[in-house]
């Protein structure tokens, strides 16, 4: 490994107003702690090419456990702090980089959340992020698993400027990244687990993934934000009960454009360069959130209003 002078002579200097993030997308194995030392390696790599603010996929220490429902498989849960948070911040302090890591916690004895946990460059963890949306579809049976965030929509400093963190299903909801949006984060992360069904995937998977893809640049192009997906790849589960991840990791900017995409079936990094000029440029000429009519938006906390 080259000393961190020898690196950071390799990369270009990034202004105050420019930062560098790195999405890992990877395959899951069986075993937590070698899907763990992958991922150490894979942010060392994203960081010898310049990232500095590393995000990770949704529960990147197991494969996609929700795709059934089993008790035994609580046993995958760990605390926070505690394993992984053990072995990525200091990590973290070593590199210099910004950790977004998506963990599976247990909180106490049959309270379990889907959390993703934000390391600054020191090292210190600044904080969590628990999944709010909690799916339940077929294979996707997350509501056994996790019970909804209860942290709220939340904004993080880090060294690299402020971020803030979704996970998965929170893609699909616009409340949930006007709010991360109007916290002051420049970027939105979703750490995702998402993939085709087989049996479906000739007849809807195209507009399945584009749907999805749609969905999270619209959320950058309504809040004036970059948007970072970060997906897994691989076939998990039986033949006939498995899912196939279409990763396709993503980063939009604010004007909604897709800058870098990965492939939907090959373990990538990509290494994007944020610029907060572009934000600027892009609020100024889509000014969405001075003409928010804060004043009539009361009824959005019903349920229905028909």
């Amino acid at each position: 490994m080259p000393a961190s002078g020898e690196r950071a002579a390799k990369i270009e200097p990034v202004t105050p107003e420019k930062f560098r993030i790195g999405l890992v997308q990877t395959r899951c194995g069986l075993d937590p702690d070698a899907n763990l030392e992958l991922a150490t390696s894979k942010i060392r790599e994203a960081a010898s090419k310049g990232a500095q603010i590393v995000c990770l996929e949704e529960l990147f220490r197991s494969q996609y456990f929700c795709r059934e429902e089993d008790a035994r498989l609580f046993d995958l849960a760990e605390s926070i702090p505690g394993p992984s948070t053990d072995r990525l911040c200091p990590l973290a302090a070593e590199l210099g980089v910004v950790i977004i890591a998506s963990l599976f916690e247990k909180r106490a004895p049959g309270l379990y959340h889907n959390t993703a946990v934000i390391i600054d460059a020191d090292g210190t963890m600044l904080g969590m992020y628990r999944k709010m949306h909690i799916p339940d579809d077929p294979l996707f049976f997350e509501k056994f698993y996790f019970t909804p965030g209860d942290l709220g929509f939340r904004a993080f400093d880090t060294k690299f400027g402020r971020i803030a963190t979704l996970v998965c299903w929170d893609q699909w909801y616009p409340e949930a990244a006007r709010l991360a949006a109007l916290t002051g984060a420049r970027i939105l992360f979703y750490p995702t687990a998402i993939g085709w069904h087989p049996a479906e995937k000739a007849e809807y998977g195209e507009a399945q993934h584009d749907a999805w893809k749609t969905a999270q640049r619209a959320h950058a192009i309504a809040n004036g934000v970059y948007v970072a997906a970060v997906n897994r790849v691989g076939f998990e589960g039986p033949e006939d009960r498995g899912l196939e991840f279409w990763g396709a990791s993503f980063v939009a900017d604010p004007f909604g454009r897709v800058v870098a995409q990965a492939s939907h079936d090959e373990e990538e990094i990509l290494v994007v360069e944020c610029d907060e000029k572009v934000i600027e440029e892009t609020r100024r000429g889509w000014p969405f959130l001075r003409d928010r009519r804060i004043d009539a938006y009361g009824p959005i906390v019903n349920r229905f209003l028909a």
